[in-house]
């Protein structure tokens, strides 16, 4: 999630989100904040979260002040910082996934940098080669959730493939974020793409969009108003059964429940997926760029990679860290999972969002 993550990560209770910050290290010095060069600002989409005690680390360890700026969205984090490239908002951008990073490397919004730790991430997610303009840090899935209670009171097995989601059995059931403002709704898009062909995906959506489909803007208002297996849901009276997120959604369900359910409330269909990975990158004109590749170095430590599990929902890029119990026993692994090439989004990206735009929206 996500997430993740993406999701993005994901986000998917008010508790989650108390604990990222919009500022920290209070304490980090007389000389924080100043002009010195003693603040260093990750701007991020809204899904950024940390463990308080692992951001005070960075700051213990580099003495340097971390601010924390979040952007809305991950489309709209990124469209941000295509914006204000060559006078950043901070100095390090976390958040630009598999399916946007071509934007921003060909609008130059990020200087190169190759962070400590680089050589334990598979070579597989390193997609920008050894020019290192950016730096993977987490993976998920995005795939479609479905509310468990919604399914057996209907007494209808819940979707588990893209061809079951056309299904008249489904009609009314699905929502999804739009290609053009959501990073998980384009991830979805490419997953159609992956699976049916340049040719035949739009056949697909026009399938979806006759099953009644319902587009919004943001995942946060997909999952937490939308969708009615979430706690987010539930309150806000959403009335769909499924919804587009991340296979690591569930165990937040479980997380942030009291008391803690046996079981998940939402499931996942796990043949629904596209693979999701995120990147940090030095900002381009960045106004503390020392400060930024040591935040870098940071983001691949095993203090943050094994604090990302269960703040972001996302699984940490670096081999061999250890996952949480909860995480992995609730989580699901969609080992089928949809990619398609860099090189092929970079190219294509644009007109199939404007079909799709076309197709489904308009």
């Amino acid at each position: 999630m996500t997430t993740r993550r993406r999701t993005v990560a994901a986000i998917v209770a008010a508790g989650l989100a108390a604990t990222g910050l919009a500022a920290c290290g209070d304490d980090a010095g007389p000389d924080a904040g100043s002009s010195s060069g003693k603040t260093v600002t990750l701007v991020s989409h809204d899904s950024f979260a940390a463990s308080k005690n692992v951001l005070k680390k960075f700051e213990q360890k580099t003495g340097y002040r971390l601010k924390v700026l979040k952007s809305g969205d991950a489309g709209q984090a990124v469209n941000q910082a295509v914006l204000t490239k060559g006078h950043p908002q901070g100095d390090v951008f976390f958040g630009v996934d598999n399916t946007l990073l071509s934007r921003a490397l060909e609008r130059g919004v990020f200087q190169p940098y190759e962070a400590k730790g680089l050589s334990a991430v598979p070579v597989g997610l390193q997609l920008d080669g050894k020019r290192h303009r950016v730096t993977p840090i987490d993976t998920g899935d995005i795939c479609v959730n479905y509310d468990k209670r919604y399914f057996e009171g209907k007494k209808l097995d819940p979707p588990q493939t893209l061809d079951d989601l056309a299904d008249p059995a489904y009609k009314n059931l699905l929502v999804t974020e739009n290609t053009a403002t959501s990073s998980p709704g384009l991830g979805f898009l490419l997953g159609t793409v992956a699976q049916f062909g340049e040719q035949d995906w739009k056949t697909y959506w026009k399938r979806l969009r006759d099953n009644g489909v319902k587009v919004v803007d943001s995942w946060e208002q997909a999952y937490n108003e939308e969708f009615s297996g979430s706690a987010g849901g539930r309150k806000a009276g959403g009335d769909r059964p499924l919804v587009v997120s991340y296979a690591s959604s569930p165990p937040v369900e479980v997380l942030y429940a009291d008391p803690r359910p046996k079981e998940a409330p939402t499931g996942v269909a796990t043949g629904t997926c596209f693979r999701q990975t995120e990147f940090a990158g030095l900002l381009d004109g960045a106004p503390n760029p020392e400060g930024g590749k040591a935040l870098l170095d940071f983001l691949l430590s095993d203090t943050f990679q094994r604090d990302m599990p269960l703040q972001m929902f996302v699984d940490p890029v670096v081999k061999g860290t250890p996952l949480p119990d909860l995480f992995t026993r609730y989580g699901a692994k969609a080992d089928g999972a949809r990619t398609v090439a860099p090189q092929k989004i970079a190219e294509h990206r644009e007109d199939w969002i404007s079909a799709w735009t076309s197709l489904v929206v308009k």
